[in-house]
């Protein structure tokens, strides 16, 4: 059964808590700590995006079409929709000769501070504010380079979707197909898969244990490519921008709705993966950072911060913290 993960206090007594599995393994498949069910499968959503983003590099596509770091971690983000974002992922469009109204992937506002400017100024959210127009921006740059006609390219079977498809099978080792496959909110496919797979498959994607010579240098230029430009992953005040702003290469990290993140540790050979039953973004954020903590053991009062953020009220009066449960420091 899941345990807690994450406390929520105020004063000195728990209010809430967040339940939840979470699981570290090497890149041979070892579990070197595990809590909760690591073997239920849940959907990682935008977690695995530096996975598809994979044969962008690989089939040598991101070198003919000159993409910049900037343009891969874009690729590889769940951003929130800030004018650099939304001015990069038109740019990777530009350089195949395609625009806007080839991306499937819907329109929403963007978060908070960029929704209030786009409102001051009159204007409405394309689909180049998704979050997600980075990676969609990435599947067109990927269906040109190969000469397939885009139209179409979140269906299953698109030729695009189904070289994707296979990087994050071949990397999770887990078969995908319609009995584990649902659609992400991006009209793309999601696929349930274990929290030990997902974790293994990062702990591939920081080492390159298991792939091919061609995915290792793949892997190794995504993640440089996300470690010089940790803006373009997320963006202002974010949890993986601030974290890899702090901690660089040594560390990949990639949020996914519903509480889920994904995370490589490549230094020490390690990839982890987290799910918080209800969802909550907070607690996955600290349970992710508590065994960052753990493992990696950076010195750092920031990065102090993340494990333990503490909650104000209105006037500035500490009121708590989110803290990691027992389960994950003991």
């Amino acid at each position: 059964m899941d345990q807690v993960l994450v406390e929520v206090t105020r004063g000195a007594l728990v209010e809430s808590h967040h339940s939840g599995a979470a699981v570290v393994v090497d890149s041979r498949g070892r579990i070197v700590f595990g809590v909760g069910d690591v073997e239920a499968a849940i959907f990682p959503r935008s977690a695995v995006k530096a996975l598809l983003a994979l044969p962008l590099v690989e089939t040598g596509a991101a070198d003919r079409l000159a993409l910049t770091d900037a343009e891969l971690a874009l690729a590889c983000s769940s951003h929130s929709g800030e004018p650099q974002h939304v001015q990069t992922a038109a740019d990777m469009l530009a350089k195949v000769g395609r625009d806007v109204t080839c991306l499937e992937c819907g329109v929403h506002w963007p978060r908070d501070v960029p929704a209030r400017a786009l409102a001051a100024a009159g204007e409405t959210p394309s689909a180049l504010h998704n979050n997600c127009s980075g990676k969609h921006s990435g599947f067109v740059c990927l269906a040109c380079d190969q000469g397939h006609d885009p139209t179409g390219y979140v269906q299953p079977d698109h030729p695009t979707m189904r070289m994707v498809t296979a990087a994050l099978a071949e990397t999770t080792g887990v078969k995908l197909d319609d009995s584990n496959r649902a659609v992400d909110g991006c009209s793309i496919p999601t696929y349930a898969i274990p929290l030990r797979a997902l974790a293994l498959a990062f702990a591939r994607f920081g080492t390159g244990v298991g792939f091919s010579s061609g995915r290792v240098q793949a892997a190794a230029r995504l993640r440089r490519a996300v470690a010089a430009h940790p803006f373009m992953v997320a963006g202002t005040g974010r949890f993986d921008t601030q974290l890899m702003s702090l901690l660089g290469a040594r560390v990949f990290s990639k949020t996914g709705a519903e509480g889920v993140y994904c995370v490589a540790l490549p230094e020490l050979g390690l990839g982890l993966a987290v799910k918080c039953d209800d969802g909550a973004g907070r607690a996955a954020e600290v349970a992710t950072a508590a065994l960052i903590e753990r493992f990696l053991k950076p010195e750092s009062e920031d990065f102090a911060k993340m494990v333990r953020p503490e909650m104000h009220n209105w006037n500035g009066i500490k009121i708590g913290e989110i803290r990691p449960a027992a389960t994950l420091t003991a």
